[in-house]
């Protein structure tokens, strides 16, 4: 029983984590750069679109349980004296959780707050302003967030080759 919850949480946090290493990922490279290549404030009124939509239960679950699912597989594969795994998976949570999370909740999402507080402005050089303020930095931390997700990922991916190993 303890090694199919392992098993479980195991998967899930690897899912997890590759799907918002993708998504960081694909703003960073995309997302941003396009509305970067759009008229200040079209890039405005669209991210403000995306950050409405974004929190949405789906992708807050995915967001926010990496790590708790992460740690359980740890828990569990400690449970199963498989240690060098568990470690890596504890590993794996808390690299997630400083360089996803905190600067998710330190930086992006204040920023995102703070755009969504903004009237789209009539005036071109404004718009440019307040476009170029929020970008450059919320992209900058974006691309830590998804070099952490991925730093967190392969951490899992080493537990679970180390728990097969072992096993």
């Amino acid at each position: 029983m303890r090694a199919s919850l392992a098993g479980i949480s195991a998967t899930l946090s690897l899912i997890m984590a590759a799907g918002m290493a993708g998504t960081f990922f694909g703003f960073s490279t995309g997302v941003m750069p396009g509305l970067n290549a759009a008229r200040p404030g079209a890039a405005i009124d669209a991210m403000q679109g995306i950050n409405q939509r974004i929190r949405n239960p789906l992708f807050i679950a995915m967001f926010m349980l990496v790590p708790v699912l992460a740690a359980a597989a740890g828990v569990l594969l400690l449970t199963l004296d498989r240690k060098p795994a568990a470690i890596l998976f504890f590993a794996a949570a808390a690299v997630y959780l400083a360089g996803a999370l905190v600067p998710s909740f330190a930086v992006n999402i204040p920023l995102n707050n703070d755009l969504d507080g903004v009237t789209v402005p009539g005036d071109a050089g404004e718009a440019a302003r307040i476009w170029s303020d929020y970008s450059g930095r919320w992209t900058a931390w974006n691309n830590v967030r998804a070099v952490f997700s991925w730093a967190s990922l392969l951490a899992m991916a080493l537990g679970v080759y180390l728990w097969g190993k072992d096993g």
